[in-house]
């Protein structure tokens, strides 16, 4: 991961506050020469500090209002084969490894209490998933935010 510095902050936060915005504009109202932002932008994507615009898609908009956060045990030996089955889950949105009692947490979009279940009956399948435990997400009080760090 690249470590950023004052200039891809600046882009960052021009690019955080306009996503639509060109090139061209970033540049002009970061008064950057186009090819600097370009050049940037591109490094950061490689280097993966950007991530895909389809993080910002709301799970509601897609017919998946119910999200819920699922922990797991995983027998290590078979963590690779793991961590393929649960990628073909679509509803699987987002698999960490964790510390502490569980081995992962993962959260899912589903359209109600049934299809939590049925989702999570296909992770319980996944090869060396011993266990799990369901918790449902009854409010998001605050959202997934990092746009104020590039001004720490």
């Amino acid at each position: 991961m690249t470590t950023l510095d004052a200039v891809d902050r600046r882009v960052l936060a021009a690019l955080d506050a306009d996503p639509r915005a060109t090139v061209a504009q970033l540049a002009l109202d970061l008064g950057l020469a186009r090819g600097t932002v370009h050049a940037r932008l591109q490094r950061l994507a490689a280097s993966g500090a950007l991530r895909l615009n389809s993080t910002r898609i709301a799970a509601e908009a897609l017919g998946l209002p119910m999200r819920a956060l699922v922990t797991a045990d995983v027998e290590q030996d078979e963590f690779e084969g793991m961590v393929a089955d649960m990628a073909r889950i679509p509803e699987v949105v987002e698999c960490v490894g964790i510390s502490g009692d569980s081995d992962l947490m993962i959260q899912i979009a589903a359209r109600d209490a049934d299809h939590v279940y049925d989702i999570t009956q296909r992770i319980l399948r996944c090869r060396g998933i011993r266990r799990t435990s369901t918790s449902i997400v009854l409010r998001e009080l605050l959202g997934y935010r990092l746009g104020h760090l590039l001004h720490a």
